[in-house]
């Protein structure tokens, strides 16, 4: 047995040891205890839901309020009557009392008086019969009046009736009274609470809708920034180079002296041989390498796409001369070269065609045409160099 063979000897596993029922309990409690808790997070639909029920329950709450304040008013307003009615028949009652006293003087003619008083007298009864009357008709149960006919009962009998019966209704009505002011201010603090509810509903409202607009903005964003560039290497694709191209050829016939711009394409060679010796994933690796380079070694201002595959391009928005559009091109290859040897391929190398306008072409919409037009011109020419697209003769190799 080899050293390797024998620190990999296994470890003999023990035997199972009898659990029990306490052990057996021990081990339930462990195997809850890793189970995950779930949270519950309340979500907009549930707040919103709970909200509309608060506030369905405060309306409700301030209706039964205010259906019994209104029920107080009546109470109380009919206290008022009753406590008139009694008022009435008290003033009724000491009419009757000084055409008694008169009527008892030695100097009065009885006869004189007789009819006076029958009048006080019937004036009392109907102030009686009314009172019974009101109090007998009261929505709210009430004590009945006591009998107390003017013929029978004397008028200190009928004051003490008429006493209890106005303490007993005033009661009723400062009763009444305290109830509605209380239920008034519980339907304030019912309908500021509901105000503060509506507020926070509002402002709850606005700021989901801000939430979802900055949602909607951000897959907008993310939508756009996918369609636009390459899922792979981030660089931008065939869409927004021509896009850029478009705008850069617009800002630069609209400058005071125009400016040239310049596409360089570039074509990895022998690039097939490394899907097929070591697959396409090392493959992707290499393209993502070789593109993180493309964009550290041309200038901010340019913009470096993948067109397909493994073909490049970079746009470069203003140059002075052939020579510096050469310098580019020769870095883009030194680029493709240190990720050869830096990742072991072995022979992967680029071809660049370069054209510029409006020194190569008058339409900078074939100013991608061009240079790739080039760039196989360099293929047919040996590979692993560049050319320009109206010269292409001169070419140079890395």
């Amino acid at each position: 047995m080899t050293t390797a063979d024998s620190n990999q000897i296994p470890t003999p596993i023990p035997e199972r040891a009898a659990v029990g029922p306490a052990g057996r309990a021990g081990l339930r409690g462990a195997a809850l205890a890793r189970v995950p808790v779930r949270r519950l997070r309340p979500g907009p639909a549930s707040v919103a839901v709970a909200a509309l029920l608060c506030l369905l329950f405060g309306l409700l709450y301030v209706a039964m309020q205010i259906r019994t304040v209104f029920s107080d008013q009546l109470k109380q307003e009919y206290a008022g009557l009753v406590l008139e009615a009694a008022q009435r028949v008290d003033s009724a009652r000491e009419q009757l009392a000084v055409w008694q006293r008169i009527a008892d003087t030695p100097a009065s003619h009885a006869a004189s008086f007789v009819p006076a008083y029958d009048a006080a007298r019937a004036e009392l009864a109907r102030g009686v019969a009314s009172l019974a009357a009101l109090i007998n008709a009261s929505p709210s149960p009430a004590p009945p009046l006591p009998s107390m006919s003017p013929t029978q009962a004397t008028p200190e009998a009928i004051a003490t009736v008429l006493g209890s019966v106005s303490a007993y209704w005033r009661a009723q009505r400062d009763a009444a009274s305290a109830d509605v002011r209380l239920r008034v201010a519980h339907v304030a603090r019912a309908l500021i609470a509901l105000a503060a509810l509506l507020f926070c509903m509002l402002i709850t409202a606005l700021g989901m809708y801000a939430k979802r607009n900055r949602q909607l903005a951000g897959q907008s964003q993310e939508f756009e920034h996918a369609s636009l560039h390459d899922s792979l290497t981030g660089l931008s694709n065939r869409r927004k180079l021509l896009a850029a191209l478009d705008s850069a050829a617009k800002n630069a016939r609209s400058a005071v002296v125009e400016q040239r711009l310049a596409v360089l394409y570039i074509d990895l060679d022998g690039f097939k041989q490394v899907n097929d010796s070591f697959g396409h994933r090392t493959g992707d690796e290499f393209l993502a390498a070789v593109s993180a380079r493309f964009r550290a070694s041309v200038r901010k201002g340019d913009l470096v796409a993948r067109i397909g595959g493994d073909e490049f391009a970079v746009l470069v928005r203003a140059f002075a001369s052939d020579d510096e559009l050469a310098e580019i091109a020769g870095r883009l290859m030194a680029c493709v070269a240190e990720t050869d040897q830096q990742m072991g391929m072995g022979g992967v190398r680029a071809s660049v065609g370069i054209a510029s306008y409006p020194d190569d072409v008058d339409d900078h919409r074939r100013l991608v045409a061009a240079a790739d037009a080039a760039m196989y011109q360099v293929k047919r020419t040996g590979k692993n160099g560049f050319a320009f697209a109206a010269q292409t003769g001169r070419e140079a190799t890395l």
